[in-house]
């Protein structure tokens, strides 16, 4: 099977948050990650974008009755940088989880310019 893209994690934030998870809950955003690698166009169900921030996404993870959602931007085309991830308990989506993630995101695009420029 060929791969579309190629995911990555910025720091340990994503890790952080999937190693407080269930057994089947990280089984189920295995599932998600991969099919995010194979599949050429995306379902919305499982990634869209945020809107008002430009560049930054989020991947949906539905399992039972709970909602995860893990935030991400691309990095040269089909490199998906992963960030925070969070349970969501409400209709929307917390400003301050959007925050944060937009924090990261401006870092980790901060950090590789810096990284090149030296």
């Amino acid at each position: 099977m060929k791969k579309i893209r190629e995911i990555i994690f910025y720091k340990n934030y994503f890790e952080d948050f999937f190693e407080t998870l269930s057994f089947k809950v990280k089984n189920k955003i295995d599932e998600v990650l991969f099919m995010m690698t194979i599949i050429e166009r995306v379902p919305v169900k499982f990634f869209n974008s945020i809107d008002g921030v430009k560049g930054l996404f989020e991947i949906r993870i539905e399992y039972e009755s709970n909602i995860y959602r893990i935030f991400c931007c691309f990095d040269k085309g089909n490199l998906v940088v992963l960030f925070n991830g969070f349970q969501k308990k409400t209709q929307n989506t917390p400003k301050k989880e959007i925050e944060k993630a937009e924090k990261i995101m401006k870092e980790y695009f901060e950090t590789k310019k810096g990284v090149k420029n030296e």
